[in-house]
Parts: structure tokens; sequence; C-alpha cells
């Protein structure tokens, strides 16, 4: 089943083409890695995807499920399945991670769950990224360090529990420890049901999970689609060689 169908993409920012025909598919329970130098558009497409008033669609289509994600806001987006992990989290000064979490929770769910049955559902989860309850108190992403956010990030992917996750450079500034942490708590999302696509210029991650295939960009355009042992390939001789 395609859960993600990005049919001849064009878009642009403030008058500048950014992506230029990009088409890539996503099956239910797989892995897409997507590569690429910076500025060759990687963030464009992850936040093109969530819907970003920044961004217009020029030409082209984006399905999700079946759905036209053009005719759809940010948040009915999230609300279909979709998630997206920022490369620069924002701090919310005085919003707690808890509270946070469990209002993005229950704003995304039918079942609404009380402050303790909440408090349950967090706990398992906070657990597997070495989270502890002083963490949860603390404002949402008020001087965390970069580690941190992505642990952040990480637990709300698995709070929510979406249908889908778009990773945008997920492993960039981790330390090996971290970087284990938060691979481990990606491959507890996955499963036969969701997908996910991650967003990456180096293969750090990569090491930790493996994807079913990977696609480069550049200039705005997938140039290469292949299997993991692409990423050896782009190690050894680079993206110019692509």
């Amino acid at each position: 089943m395609k859960f993600l169908e990005i049919k001849n993409l064009h878009v642009e920012v403030e008058g500048k083409k950014i992506l230029n025909g990009i088409n890539l598919e996503l099956e239910k329970g797989k892995v897409v890695a997507l590569m690429g130098p910076n500025g060759s558009g990687k963030s464009t497409l992850a936040n093109v995807l969530m819907g970003h008033p920044k961004y217009k669609i020029t030409k082209g289509k984006i399905f999700f499920l079946g759905k036209d994600l053009s005719k759809l806001s940010p948040d009915k987006r999230a609300n279909l399945g979709l998630f997206l992990s920022f490369q620069n989290p924002q701090e919310i000064d005085g919003v707690k991670v808890f509270n946070f979490l469990k209002q993005s929770y229950n704003s995304t769910n039918k079942k609404q769950l009380m402050t303790f049955q909440f408090q349950d559902l967090l706990d398992e989860k906070a657990e597997l990224l070495k989270i502890d309850q002083n963490f949860l108190e603390r404002y949402v992403n008020k001087g965390f360090s970069g580690g941190e956010k992505k642990k952040l990030e990480i637990l709300q992917l698995l709070t929510l529990n979406p249908k889908m996750a778009i990773l945008d450079e997920t492993d960039s500034g981790l330390d090996i420890d971290a970087l284990k942490t938060v691979s481990k708590g990606i491959k507890k999302f996955l499963n036969k049901d969701k997908s996910v696509l991650i967003i990456t210029h180096h293969q750090k991650i990569l090491n930790y999970i493996n994807p079913d295939q990977v696609a480069v960009i550049k200039k705005g355009q997938i140039v290469k689609l292949g299997k993991k042992s692409l990423i050896k390939k782009i190690e050894k001789k680079g993206y110019s060689s692509l």
C-alpha cells in the first residue's frame, strides 16, 4: 500500500524555485532515507509535506493515504497521521514538556486521557529514551542541549504514535550515546503499519536504522534511487559522483 505518493512536485519560496519535479513513493511499513548535500531541498520537502505556508506548490500533487494533502491544513495532516520532527525545534517558554505532550496527544486522539492515565502512557516511553521526571517538568526546549531536543522529538513521536514520521536531520549534533538512544526510539516506533522518511546528509543514523530505499536529492530533484549499498558509494565518492 502506498502511504505517501509525491508526483512531479514543484515548489517555490518567495518566487525562488526550490523543488523541481520531485517524484517519490513510500509504502506502508517501509523506511526511506532521503539524502543530499546542504541546500538540495531536503528540509523544504519536509516542510511542504506538513503544509508550511511559506512554501508554494506551483505544480504537482502529494497524496497521503490516498488523500490530496494540498487541500488539508497542517493540523488536519497531523490528525490524518503525519508527524514531522523538526531540524531546529522551537523553544516554548512557560509550557512544561508534560503538559505540551498531554495536550498534543488529546488534540489528535478521540479518547481523551486524564493526567494520571497519560502519566502511565508516558512513563514507559520516557524510560526507553532515558528521560526522567525532571525533564518532563522543564519548559519545552528551554535551555535544552541538541541531544535533549532530539530526544523530546522522538518522545513526542512515540507518544502521538502517527502513521508516518518525517524525521528531518534527527541525527544532527548527537553524540554516539544520544544517537543510539534516539535510534532505539525510532525502531520502537517502526512496525508493519508505520512508515518513516529519514532526511539526512550523512550516514550516522543509517548505521542503526536500515532503510528499505535510499533516495538522493540534488538541486531540487531526485537524481538516484537505490538500496542501502548506495550509502557506501556516497560515503566513498560523494554526491558529485551521482
